[in-house]
């Protein structure tokens, strides 16, 4: 099911502000480390312009808020 706009994603990506001028056009795999990690899709508290999976953000690795979250998928 399509659950964007529910909670926003955490990726595996480290989230670092100037990686994407240097990086790869296809695929690029983020940063090794860092203190963030990219989050994607909005939540439920944000408007309707930014529940949309291409909407990035970042959060703190070893936290957790009520607005983001992951997603278990198996093949």
């Amino acid at each position: 099911y399509d659950m964007t706009g529910n909670l926003w994603e955490y990726c595996q990506d480290f989230y670092d502000d100037d990686y994407y001028e240097e990086s790869p056009d296809t695929d690029p795999p983020g940063p090794d480390s860092g203190f963030y990690r990219v989050i994607r899709g909005g939540s439920w508290n944000d408007g309707a312009e930014i529940c949309r999976i291409s909407a990035r953000a970042y959060d703190f690795v070893d936290t957790g808020n009520w607005i983001a979250g992951f997603r278990l998928v198996q093949d």
